[in-house]
C-alpha cells in the first residue's frame, strides 16, 4: 500500500488491516494509541487477536459481511469518532480501515435539509 505524507500528520489514528485481518498500516497517531499493546510491533498481527469478546466476534462478522461500524466513544474525558469501514482495491474487498478522530467537547451539529 502506497503511503502518503498526509497520513502521518492526520490528527487521528489510522489503522489498516488486510482481508485476512492482518494489520498492515498504522500512522503515528495509531502507534501512540496502541503503544501499550505493542505499537508498530502489531504490524503483521491479526486484528482479531487484539480484541476481547464480544468485540472479536463482532469484528469477525463485520469482515465477513463487509459492514461498516461507526460510533462515538469516550475515554478519560476525550470523545472520539470511530469509523471502522471496509476498503477496496480494484473493486475487490481488501480489508478494513479504522479511523479514530478526537471530537471537541462542544462540537456543533448542523442539519442541512433544505
Amino acid at each position: 500500500m502506497e503511503k502518503h505524507a498526509w497520513v502521518d500528520s492526520f490528527p487521528g489514528s489510522i489503522t489498516v488491516c488486510d482481508r485476512e485481518g492482518l494489520l498492515i498500516e498504522m500512522n503515528p497517531a495509531s502507534e501512540e494509541v496502541f503503544k501499550e499493546d505493542g505499537g508498530l510491533g502489531l504490524l503483521g498481527a491479526s486484528v482479531l487477536d487484539c480484541h476481547p469478546e464480544p468485540s472479536r466476534s463482532k469484528l469477525s462478522r463485520m469482515m465477513e459481511t463487509q459492514q461498516a461500524n461507526i460510533y462515538t466513544s469516550e475515554r478519560a474525558g476525550q470523545k472520539k469518532l470511530v469509523c471502522q469501514v471496509p476498503w477496496y482495491q480494484d473493486g475487490q474487498y481488501a480489508g478494513f480501515v479504522e479511523l479514530m478522530v478526537p471530537l471537541p467537547e462542544d462540537m456543533p451539529h448542523f442539519i442541512r435539509d433544505g
